[in-house]
């Protein structure tokens, strides 16, 4: 499929990060991240609110807005969403929070990099200092898909003077199910290729990829995670496998239901004028199972919430964002006030 232009533009602005140079990883602190610019943008002098988008694992801001055959990328998404379906326009800003272990889950560990500052206080003030956006917290939303959907939740638990408007799709929530199924297929292929320092150098070897994300998945949550210094501590010994349960406590804090625990993150969710969480009914890591159980969390503390299930699983379901989207930018065009919600 040929893509149709776009009625908006999608410009690449690069950003040199001082919170990021020198990091444990070796990535780099200068990156290129594409924002989308609605339909009017470069005709006045009109400011807008604006939309984070956050990447899964493995995936990055750039990845969003490359071509994609037989659907649309996010820009195209939003672009029609605005030109044909009567959506409030708003900029799209698409960061770039990859590393070498494949993500950050934008969380802040001396093993990869302070990636939740990186975009809270050098990210966000950049859009707003280069492009026309309403720089205000009522005018700001994010969203992401899996481990985007992940920092999306937890962000906003953590700056609600920073977002107004928050998507959810399949984020990483309750650990127990999401994470524990992949740790023995972790553990058989640290063993087979020496270790953790074996298996990096193997991965990044192999021609197919594939069959060792299951093991990278797992290295990427432990260096965001368990840190320790500049490495990271498996929740798990090896060879044998058996849980360390004060390194896998460690973990489990980072969960977001076990981040619900505290008022603050509660009340965080609470001032949003919008909460919006979806997730497939046949998601392939029980991420279903687990929003099911963030939403039960939700009723009982009275938070306002939308939450949707829908037929489909983990992969492939980049067509939801066109759902999120456009409930960002309606929530944000309101401005200010408390939205009503489905529950």
């Amino acid at each position: 499929m040929y893509h149709r232009p776009l009625h908006g533009s999608v410009r690449t602005l690069t950003l040199e990060s001082r919170l990021l140079k020198g990091n444990p990883l070796g990535d780099p602190h200068v990156r290129g991240f594409p924002v989308y610019l609605p339909p009017g943008y470069d005709d006045g002098d009109t400011r807008f609110p604006v939309i984070i988008a956050l990447a899964g694992f493995t995936g990055t801001g750039p990845n969003m807005a490359n071509f994609a055959v037989w659907e649309e990328n996010l820009p195209e998404q939003m672009d029609d969403l605005i030109a044909n379906h009567g959506c409030p326009p708003a900029i799209v800003a698409m960061p770039d929070c990859f590393t070498r272990l494949g993500g950050s889950q934008y969380v802040n560990s001396s093993a990869t990099g302070p990636y939740e500052d990186y975009l809270i206080k050098e990210l966000i003030p950049f859009v707003d200092s280069e492009l026309r956006t309403l720089p205000d917290r009522d005018h700001r939303g994010i969203l992401g898909k899996s481990s985007g959907g992940y920092g999306t939740i937890t962000l906003a638990m953590k700056y609600p003077s920073t977002f107004a408007a928050v998507a959810c799709h399949s984020g990483d929530m309750y650990f127990e199910y999401g994470y524990l199924r992949d740790f023995p297929k972790a553990i058989d292929l640290l063993n087979q290729y020496g270790g953790i320092d074996g298996f990096l150098q193997t991965f990044e070897e192999a021609t197919k990829k594939g069959p060792l994300i299951p093991a990278l998945n797992i290295l990427a949550m432990a260096a965001a995670y368990s840190p320790d210094g500049d490495g990271f501590l498996l929740p798990f010994s090896l060879p044998d496998g058996e849980l360390i349960p004060e390194v896998w406590e460690q973990w489990l804090a980072f969960d977001p239901i076990r981040m619900l625990e505290q008022p603050a993150h509660t009340d965080a969710l609470r001032r949003l004028e919008l909460l919006y969480l979806d997730v497939g009914d046949k998601d392939e890591f029980a991420l279903h199972l687990g929003a099911r159980i963030f939403v039960e969390r939700l009723k009982t503390l009275d938070i306002p919430y939308h939450y949707e299930e829908f037929n489909d699983g983990h992969f492939g379901i980049n067509y939801r964002y066109k759902v999120s989207l456009e409930k960002v930018a309606r929530a944000l065009a309101k401005g200010s006030g408390s939205a009503a919600a489905n529950r």
